[in-house]
């Protein structure tokens, strides 16, 4: 791979434009687009923190089943299996409706923003319909709803970045919008098992379980309003001369691109260990709640407090992880490092988790989400250099499906373990498939430093589920 190729891209992008050059009160006109002009709007800010807060509300209500699942499953009177099909539906949904990267192009950003906004908050109030125990399809059905909002919600964050704001702001807007979905997941795990209590009487149950359903739901409906009122199409005017030049991306383009993505083998070896590493934290996210109380009964706040220990060190590790490869540029030599780091933390916490002492398993489940969701925006940035020049749009689509696949086989062949055989069984399953992704991170690349390419890696990744 040629060295000089990105960087005299990004030498051309860059030529005669000042990225912090403000545009004025008419930034959100809805005049046309002045290609001519390179200015940033002030409006950008507000676009993607209410981004960021949507992002974060539906990730919210992925997780608000499994950070208390025994709870659930008591008030429906459904198995634990049943329960952790209210998670891994937001996996499956994301499936059929990969081209959602096509969509964008199609429609644009604001009827995608208001699609996504509007089947979050529907899904939201169609929850508040299923407080008795007998309604468990209704919070099926919500479930459901809110996962295709997902899908649309995900696609969202590069094409953000790249439509309203300027070349070295890009990355900085990137993570402001993917924070949404990792401090969503955090908030999931620790605030459900703070507002409904492990408690026997369905009735009070039924009541705690609409404090945060009707919680959620208000919440939902104030962001989709704000969706309306700071969302639009694009600024007057293309915050970076790339964007005013910028091509759209046509179905025929992005099939050639999957063809020739399809005969890179270095790609598809990267294709499936990073599902494989994403799809174990989905499980393990999924079925936290589950293998802690088996150890631990009665514990479902701590629970909940082990779940945001996970993303918290995983936000400090994709930090950490970043920095490094922006230094240094060893995409391989770092993948692999923290991929073996990963196996390691896996290890560590299966064989520790069954000891009876919870500050041990805070310590070791940390660690593992250090290194387990460092890697994830490394896959990424990997992946940008290996495909480089084809659409990142494209192979972040190809790199998201995978963990969606391995996230449903792990979460069900799990259950079925942990029921048959307990947890330490069901986590040394998950050891054996992270090893084969070692090996096969190992076997994906070129060994020596790689090209330097523009921070989209970043740009296209999202905990939980990495965004296209």
């Amino acid at each position: 791979m040629s060295s000089r190729g990105p960087a005299e891209a990004t030498a051309v992008v860059m030529v005669n434009e000042d990225p912090n050059q403000q545009e004025g009160d008419d930034s959100s006109s809805s005049g046309p687009e002045d290609l001519s002009v390179i200015k940033v709007s002030k409006r950008r800010w507000a676009v993607v923190l209410v981004f960021s807060c949507s992002s974060m509300c539906n990730a919210f209500q992925w997780i608000q089943y499994g950070s208390i699942n025994n709870i659930f499953m008591n008030f429906y009177g459904v198995s634990a299996f049943a329960i952790d099909w209210l998670s891994m539906c937001y996996m499956l949904t994301y499936i059929p409706l990969l081209p959602l990267s096509w969509l964008l192009e199609k429609f644009g950003l604001r009827t995608i923003a208001l699609t996504g906004s509007v089947l979050n908050c529907l899904g939201a109030w169609v929850k508040l319909g299923s407080l008795k125990p007998n309604l468990f399809p209704v919070t099926v059905l919500g479930q459901v709803i809110c996962s295709v909002a997902q899908v649309f919600i995900l696609g969202m964050p590069s094409r953000i970045a790249s439509v309203w704001f300027g070349p070295n702001e890009v990355s900085t807007a990137c993570s402001i919008a993917v924070l949404g979905n990792q401090l969503g997941i955090a908030i999931g795990f620790l605030v459900p098992p703070v507002l409904v209590p492990n408690i026997q009487d369905r009735d009070k149950l039924a009541y705690h379980i609409s404090i945060m359903f009707y919680i959620i739901g208000g919440v939902a409906t104030l962001l989709f309003i704000l969706v309306i009122i700071v969302f639009k199409e694009k600024p007057k005017h293309p915050p970076s001369r790339a964007q005013s030049q910028k091509p759209a991306l046509t179905s025929s383009d992005a099939l050639s691109a999957i063809i020739r993505l399809f005969k890179n083998l270095n790609f598809v070896l990267l294709v499936i260990s990073y599902g494989l590493n994403a799809g174990a934290l989905y499980a393990l996210c999924t079925l936290l709640n589950r293998m802690v109380i088996l150890h631990y009964p009665g514990e479902e706040v701590n629970a909940g407090r082990i779940g945001l220990t996970i993303i918290i060190a995983g936000i400090l590790g994709t930090v950490i992880t970043g920095i490094w490869l922006d230094k240094t540029k060893t995409y391989k030599e770092t993948t692999l490092v923290v991929y073996i780091m990963t196996l390691v933390g896996m290890v560590v916490y299966t064989f520790t988790l069954n000891l009876g002492h919870l500050w041990v398993v805070f310590i070791t489940t940390g660690t593992m989400g250090f290194f387990m969701t460092g890697y994830l925006p490394l896959g990424f940035e990997f992946a940008v250099e290996l495909t480089y020049p084809e659409p990142e749009a494209v192979s972040a689509s190809l790199l998201n499906v995978c963990p969606q696949v391995f996230g449903i086989m792990f979460t069900i062949s799990q259950d079925q373990i942990i029921g048959k055989y307990g947890a330490m069984p069901a986590n040394i399953f998950l050891c054996v498939f992270l090893t084969l992704g070692v090996v096969l991170t190992g076997e994906s690349g070129p060994q020596d430093k790689m090209a330097l390419r523009l921070p989209m890696g970043l740009c296209c990744w999202q905990f939980g589920s990495p965004v296209s």
